[in-house]
Parts: structure tokens; C-alpha cells; sequence
């Protein structure tokens, strides 16, 4: 007969099994924290200040635009290939400078840019004709009496 208080005790398994799983979420947090930190974040650019005036002065004309008495008009006629930009009549008698940037999202290739050079009744005719039939972006980014304006708008020829 075995006296049950002379045999060696049995091991439990639990114990090595809790370490372990400890050592192993450990070692895992430590490989993360190390990859984290080889990565290489670059989410704010050398010149973010510069680029934030800029933005900020691109939202100003935009907000100076809206605010015109009348809305800046950009009217594209099909059937003579014409875009006219006509000012509104609270520009009339300001020297008015600037470009009119065309911009083709689907290819880069095509983007142009011409200058703002509207007549005396505040119209300036482009043609049409050439472009390439599609989406196009019109932007319109001019000065009249020291004010900044901006206008973009969408135009789709056939």
C-alpha cells in the first residue's frame, strides 16, 4: 500500500501555461511597440504654415466671391462652342487681372491656363472648339480693386 502523504505532489500545468501566455502577450506588445516606432510618419509637410495661409487665403476669396451683389457667370453655348465669363456689374470700372485655369481631372496632359481679360461690358468669350469633349474644371482666380475672388465650377462639353 502507497501512503498517499509520502507521494510526490502532482504538477499542474495552469501555472506554466498562465506564465506563458503572459511572456508570449509581452513579447507580442514589445514587437508592436518596435515596429511602431521604425515607421516613419509624415503627415504634416516642411512648409505646412505656408500651405495653411495659402488655403486660408483661397477660402477667403471664395468667401469674397459669394458675397458679390450678383453671382460671376460661366455659361458654355454647345451649339457655337462658347464659354462666356461675364463679371457682375459691382466689378464695373476695377482693373480686373487674372487667369482662367481649365483643368481636365481624367488627364492632366489636357489642363491649360489662360488670362482673365474680360471687355468692357465685364465679357470675356473663350472657344470651346478644341477641348477635348468631357468633364472639365473651371477656375476662375482673379483681382479687382486689391480684392482676391475665386470661383471653381464644373463644366461637361459634348
Amino acid at each position: 500500500m502507497t501512503n498517499p502523504a509520502l507521494s510526490p505532489p502532482k504538477r499542474s500545468v495552469w501555472p506554466y501555461a498562465i506564465i506563458a501566455v503572459f511572456v508570449l502577450f509581452a513579447a507580442y506588445i514589445g514587437s508592436m511597440v518596435y515596429q511602431a516606432m521604425q515607421t516613419d510618419v509624415n503627415l504634416v509637410s516642411a512648409d505646412y504654415y505656408q500651405q495653411e495661409l495659402a488655403h486660408q487665403q483661397r477660402m477667403d476669396a471664395v468667401a469674397r466671391t459669394a458675397a458679390l451683389p450678383a453671382p460671376v457667370q460661366v455659361r458654355h453655348e454647345p451649339a457655337s462652342h462658347r464659354l462666356t465669363l461675364e463679371l457682375p456689374a459691382a466689378l464695373a470700372g476695377q482693373a480686373v487681372q487674372g487667369q482662367v485655369h481649365f483643368f481636365r481631372p481624367s488627364d492632366k496632359a489636357l489642363d491649360f491656363t489662360l488670362p482673365l481679360q474680360p471687355a468692357a461690358n465685364r465679357r470675356q468669350v473663350i472657344n470651346t472648339s478644341k477641348m477635348a469633349p468631357g468633364l472639365w474644371r473651371v477656375q476662375l482666380d482673379f483681382t479687382a480693386g486689391g480684392q482676391a475672388y475665386f470661383l471653381e465650377q464644373d463644366l461637361t462639353l459634348n
